[in-house]
């Protein structure tokens, strides 16, 4: 299922070079993989997911695996929450995972400009 789409402003932030499919999916595994990993933070955050890649507050791109990062300021909750998008075998994006992150480590990566200001 089509669930966002890697808008022209992440590619220009983060010098992405995607010519053929931008959208962004979730399917049945992805789910499944964020309600364990993180099982609080998904049961809190699941319906934001297509909000947090309509509008994310940061991006970045994570140098282990190449994945898109996109995050979130909760503000009434202080809260950082990280959608992780990472491309497939077959050449598609799939958000892989979701998560709060730590408050003064993502402030560290917004001051090193490894997270990017939308």
């Amino acid at each position: 299922m089509t669930i966002g789409v890697i808008s022209e402003k992440v590619k220009d932030l983060l010098n992405l070079s995607i010519i053929d499919d931008d959208n962004i999916y979730i399917g049945e595994t992805n789910l499944l993989h964020m309600e364990k990993s993180h099982p609080s933070d998904f049961k809190k955050y699941k319906d934001q997911i297509p909000n947090i890649l309509k509008f994310p507050d940061y991006v970045g791109l994570n140098p282990k695996d190449n994945s898109i990062e996109y995050v979130k300021d909760f503000w009434l909750d202080n809260e950082y929450v990280k959608v992780a998008v990472r491309i497939s075998l077959n050449g598609k994006y799939y958000a892989r995972s979701l998560y709060v992150l730590n408050k003064k480590r993502t402030e560290n990566f917004i001051k090193k400009g490894t997270l990017k200001k939308t």
